[in-house]
C-alpha cells in the first residue's frame, strides 16, 4: 500500500510529520505522527475519502486501495490494511 501523495505533501512541507510504512505477510500499514505540537487529532471516512483534522488545519485524502481501516491514536494516524 502507497503513502496517499496528500499525506506525503503534508509530510514534506511541515518538519514535525513522520511517516512510516510497514509491510508484512499479510498486513501493510502506514503510519503518520503529526507530532506533540499538532493539537487534537481526528478522522473521518466519508465513503472512499478520509478526511484529516489536526488543530486549526483540514485536509483530504483518498483512502489507498486495500486499506480497511483508517483510525487515530494519541496523535498518530494509522491506515492499515
Amino acid at each position: 500500500m502507497e503513502t496517499p501523495p496528500e499525506l506525503q505533501s503534508t509530510a514534506e512541507e511541515q518538519t514535525d510529520i513522520t511517516i512510516s510504512n510497514r509491510e508484512y505477510d499479510d498486513k501493510s500499514i502506514i503510519a503518520v505522527d503529526f507530532g506533540p505540537a499538532a493539537g487534537k487529532l481526528t478522522v473521518d471516512v466519508v465513503e472512499e475519502t478520509a478526511i484529516v483534522v489536526v488543530g486549526n488545519q483540514q485536509f483530504e485524502f483518498a483512502v489507498p486501495e486495500g486499506a480497511d481501516d483508517v483510525t487515530v491514536n494519541d496523535g498518530i494516524l494509522t491506515i492499515s490494511g
